[in-house]
């Protein structure tokens, strides 16, 4: 039986993390990761208040951080509020640390 190298294990949880290293590849998406790591959730209006950038510009890098996976986004009333969603990220990230520290050393 062939079995993937340790390198090849370890490409493939990489790739895994792809679309959340896309997500936060940009420093804008960066700003507003942080403005939501103390926040419960914040609508677009309220995001905007605190990033330099028109509340069209910041829908769409909501709008990528949530395609990536990183947002979660629910509607109230009229108003959408995004909360950050990291926990498949930080557990895949986790798995890789965990990967090669223990099985590629």
């Amino acid at each position: 039986m062939n079995h993937p190298t340790c390198n090849e294990k370890a490409i493939h949880l990489f790739m895994e993390l792809s679309p959340y290293f896309q997500g936060l590849g940009d420093p804008v998406r960066q700003q507003i990761v942080a403005l939501l790591i103390d926040k419960e959730s914040l609508n677009v209006t309220q995001i905007a208040e605190h990033i330099p950038m028109s509340r069209p510009t910041v829908s769409h890098h909501l709008k990528i951080l949530r395609q990536a996976g990183l947002l979660h986004s629910e509607k109230k009333g009229t108003e959408i509020y995004y909360r950050l969603e990291m926990t498949e990220a930080m557990l895949l990230f986790k798995q890789l640390v965990t990967f090669v520290e223990e099985e590629c050393s």
